[in-house]
């Protein structure tokens, strides 16, 4: 199998690349792998779509390096190509779908990836982007285009943009009309909302468990909306909600909508109303999310556990 890294030299508090080269060209007697420099946004889409028309039939596994956005570019590009996998290499700031497998660390040994094992995983799409992870609108859309706007000023790289964004979001974007519909039902009964996540992966923001009960692998979104709240009684909510606790907590009862199901419809009021995708922002006031079952491979390195216990299975066959 040819293994190629896409990496991103801009993604998180310092470029990767020669890191990840010098680990790779140990690798590189025993494994066919190569080392590809992402040169602007778009790109890894645009490397990975070239090289498979270029190379029809190979077996072949890209591995994102970088964070959330580069793997959301690397898997679109990889898209429905049968034979081929995707991976990730978490260096980015948010890093938050690996999160789904508990955590960064897991990612991080570079022969691990190389024999990691491939899972059918579900991918969300609006028909024409895709994400692998979540997509979000009302508070959270609010706080990722803020961030967005603020993360290249000096001292607000990462983690503080993403604060910075929630500090102003609570000042101007408590409160979004819209209605949501699953599988053609309402969710809730207000115009309104605070936020809404539809979700396959588990995280967001970094650190926040916005769906905990998330199975990537089930064929179905996590769709979960939370009513308008004054600015005080969120900021006693968010400590709950970033520990995903939020589902089955008394203080979210009255406010809480929550469901699974395989289609999302979105009808806002507001021209500037919009959307995340992986991080990636969409304007829209009327819109439909949706899953692809089993759209992507993507491989997941074994745990210690994992590893002695397909070593004693090997032994015995």
């Amino acid at each position: 199998m040819k293994h190629i890294f896409v990496v991103n030299p801009h993604a998180g508090p310092a470029n990767a690349l020669p890191y990840i080269q010098a680990e790779i060209e140990k690798l590189c007697p025993r494994y066919d792998c190569e080392v590809y420099e992402t040169t602007g946004v778009g790109d890894a889409t645009r490397f990975v779509r070239h090289y498979l028309e270029n190379n029809p039939g190979i077996a072949v596994r890209f591995y994102a390096c970088g964070g959330d956005g580069t793997l959301n570019e690397v898997m679109s590009g990889a898209l429905g190509h049968p034979g081929v996998s995707i991976s990730c290499y978490p260096c980015g700031s948010g890093n938050d779908f690996v999160k789904y497998y508990g955590g960064a660390a897991r990612f991080m040994d570079f022969e691990a990836l190389l024999n990691g094992k491939e899972r059918d995983v579900d991918v969300l799409t609006d028909g024409e982007r895709y994400s692998i992870n979540v997509a979000n609108f009302g508070f959270e859309y609010a706080v990722a285009k803020k961030m967005a706007e603020v993360k290249n000023k000096p001292f607000l790289h990462g983690k503080k943009a993403y604060t910075y964004g929630i500090v102003h979001s609570l000042f101007h974007a408590m409160k979004s009309k819209a209605k949501v519909f699953v599988d053609g039902k309402r969710l809730g009964k207000k115009d309104t909302l605070l936020l809404c996540t539809v979700a396959n992966g588990s995280y967001v923001g970094g650190s926040y468990r916005c769906a905990p009960k998330s199975d990537n692998e089930d064929g179905l979104l996590e769709i979960c909306l939370v009513e308008p709240v004054s600015v005080f009684k969120l900021l006693s909510l968010i400590g709950v909600y970033k520990k995903g606790e939020h589902l089955d907590n008394p203080k979210f009862e009255s406010i809480l909508h929550y469901k699974r199901g395989k289609r999302v419809e979105i009808i806002a009021e507001d021209d500037s109303f919009g959307y995340t995708l992986d991080g990636e922002l969409v304007t829209s006031r009327h819109f439909t999310l949706q899953i692809l079952p089993e759209a992507i491979r993507f491989a997941v390195p074994l745990l210690p556990d994992e590893i002695k216990s397909a070593e004693a299975e090997a032994a015995v066959l």
